[in-house]
């Protein structure tokens, strides 16, 4: 008998998994359909047809350069598969070497005229994603390409089954999911604001942000959800998750009112993008039987995609017009839907924003970084 899944199963999170996540799926679903009641039965894909990669080739600039973190499986990888057949430059950020030029030769091999570079970062590591900067930059130093990127996508993110305390001292799913991806952003700001078209954030979030039906995260309430500790009632991996995404929903809210306040001549917009349930290597360190029979239950109700098929929202995201910047992307087809009503909270959003960005100066003091988050 698997005793580990049998604990599982009769775990709080366990259930919040199985009954709430599947609910707030369902619900993104039905919002979907009462918005577009016709496109929710249309099988022809129509792609909003936004291609900055145009006007990069008009000014000489060659090929623009699309970031995508997590690139070395599932998402990330279809995501690089697709934006290099549609003539961008990718730079893959993953944390494994190994996969990473795997995921390089096989983008390689299946597009033609695909350029592809690889950098090892791990996002629940500062220090790693400064070394990721300098690395970049001298990339493009090298390469020659104008010093700019025109797209970057927040893919990478992992759901945790134990807690782990990262090397900055939070907990490893969050500064994953969450605090990595704001680290990254800001420190790669100079970077897009720099470029001569239009550039784009992409977050990939997820439905499960529907759970967090209320949430305090200013002053010792953040560092509480980024320091959470084990306790004899078990981790909550369920909630530190759905914290996350919230979190990084929050944030690229934020992130696109505070931009769309600067008037500058290089907009950055910024989307959120909701793949729904995709069949990845996210649910690795849940018991196997039982990430089987929850796959095996989405896939009878229709409700599971192949990474190829749920890449539609995170491709639909990164070529939409610069208008759709602060929309919620989900269920393809340039499909948006409203997000939770508690994430629109601009007070919430703002406190979210300052005190990560105190956690962020903290850690940089602290390991003698040269990272620059003063910008805001």
């Amino acid at each position: 008998m698997d005793w580990e899944a049998m604990e599982m199963v009769c775990s709080v999170d366990f259930w919040r998994m199985a009954v709430l996540w599947t609910l707030s799926l369902l619900y993104s679903y039905v919002l979907l359909m009462l918005k577009e009641p016709l496109s929710f039965f249309r099988r022809r894909p129509c792609r909003l047809s936004y291609t900055p990669h145009l006007g990069s080739r008009l000014r000489g600039l060659g090929k623009p350069i699309c970031i995508i973190t997590g690139g070395t499986s599932g998402l990330g990888a279809a995501a690089a598969r697709s934006l290099a057949g549609k003539g961008y430059c990718v730079v893959l950020a993953g944390r494994s070497p190994q996969l990473l030029s795997k995921i390089v030769d096989e983008i390689m091999e299946q597009v033609e005229d695909a350029e592809v570079e690889a950098f090892v970062v791990d996002l629940s590591s500062t220090q790693s994603i400064m070394k990721f900067k300098s690395a970049l930059e001298q990339w493009l130093s090298d390469s020659g390409s104008h010093f700019s990127v025109q797209l970057l996508i927040n893919n990478a993110g992992i759901l945790a089954a134990t807690h782990r305390l990262t090397a900055d001292g939070y907990d490893q799913m969050m500064e994953t999911n969450y605090l990595g991806a704001f680290c990254l952003t800001n420190i790669l700001l100079p970077l897009l604001k720099n470029s001569p078209v239009p550039s784009r954030i992409v977050n990939v979030t997820s439905f499960t942000h529907r759970c967090v039906s209320s949430a305090q995260v200013n002053g010792g309430d953040l560092v509480k959800t980024m320091y959470y500790l084990s306790s004899s009632k078990g981790y909550p991996f369920a909630r530190v998750y759905e914290d996350s995404k919230f979190c990084l929903l929050l944030f690229t809210y934020e992130l696109h009112r505070r931009l769309h306040m600067i008037q500058s001549p290089h907009k950055i917009s910024v989307i959120a993008a909701d793949p729904g349930v995709v069949d990845t290597k996210i649910m690795r360190e849940l018991p196997p039987c039982l990430s089987r029979l929850a796959f095996k239950a989405l896939l009878y109700l229709r409700l599971l995609q192949t990474p190829e098929a749920g890449i539609g929202a995170v491709v639909d995201a990164a070529l939409a017009p610069p208008e759709a910047s602060g929309l919620y992307f989900f269920g393809g087809q340039g499909r948006t839907i409203r997000s939770s009503a508690t994430s629109y909270n601009q007070k919430l959003a703002d406190e979210l924003w300052t005190s990560s960005l105190q956690l962020l100066c903290k850690a940089n003091a602290e390991l003698k970084l040269d990272g620059d988050f003063s910008a805001w």
